[in-house]
């Protein structure tokens, strides 16, 4: 297994002006509004992710990555047909973090649309990711469990100290951790992807 973190830039994904407006709670139609805030923010992102595979071994609720030991019976349960897994981080940059803060007091509707579209960008850019190895590791027999990231169910928010760590994240995407355990960019993920010789295909 090799044990070198890989760097994937990626182009602009697709842009799901639906998923903008569910993640800005609207129970009206901002398609306009959006396409407003869109243009204003074109240029601002970069999709970068860091990934690694690691080997898994599953104990009860303890879930060993080799670079740290989880324990969550949510995690184990999703990874307890897995010998692998890829960890990663992603980010779309701190350009929609600027315009977010800009426009707090400015306009709070249009701060809340950016961060709509921050989450969007950065769930697209997940979904291409996990496409990518998707087919990857098809090709060698293995199927991907659906990602799973610290702080979901009952995976301790502080496992991301450990996957900062076995990334290189500073250093590979520009993704830092504070001690409160924040992502800087905010609109950033890590997640962990098993991956098992069974027809579980759900992710």
């Amino acid at each position: 297994m090799n044990n070198t973190v890989f760097v994937k830039k990626y182009s602009e994904p697709a842009v799901d002006i639906n998923e903008i407006n569910r993640y800005a709670c609207s129970k009206e139609d901002m398609t306009d509004y959006i396409k407003e805030c869109l243009s204003e923010c074109k240029g601002a992102f970069a999709y970068n992710v860091c990934y690694k595979e690691v080997p898994v071994e599953v104990n009860g609720n303890n879930v060993d990555l080799s670079f740290t030991v989880i324990k969550s019976e949510a995690l184990a349960r999703n990874l307890c047909a897995c010998k692998s897994a890829v960890v990663f981080a992603a980010t779309v940059g701190i350009g929609i973090d600027r315009l977010i803060a800009k426009y707090g007091k400015l306009s709070p509707s249009k701060a809340l649309v950016f961060s709509a579209i921050g989450a969007e960008r950065i769930e697209s850019l997940c979904n291409a990711f996990n496409d990518d190895i998707k087919k990857e590791y098809m090709g060698k027999g293995l199927f991907l469990r659906p990602r799973f990231s610290p702080g979901y169910g009952d995976c301790p928010l502080n496992a991301q100290r450990d996957l900062f760590s076995c990334l290189d994240c500073h250093r590979k995407i520009g993704l830092t951790l504070n001690e409160s355990l924040i992502m800087s960019p905010s609109k950033s993920v890590t997640a962990i992807v098993g991956l098992c010789d069974v027809g579980s295909d759900a992710a």
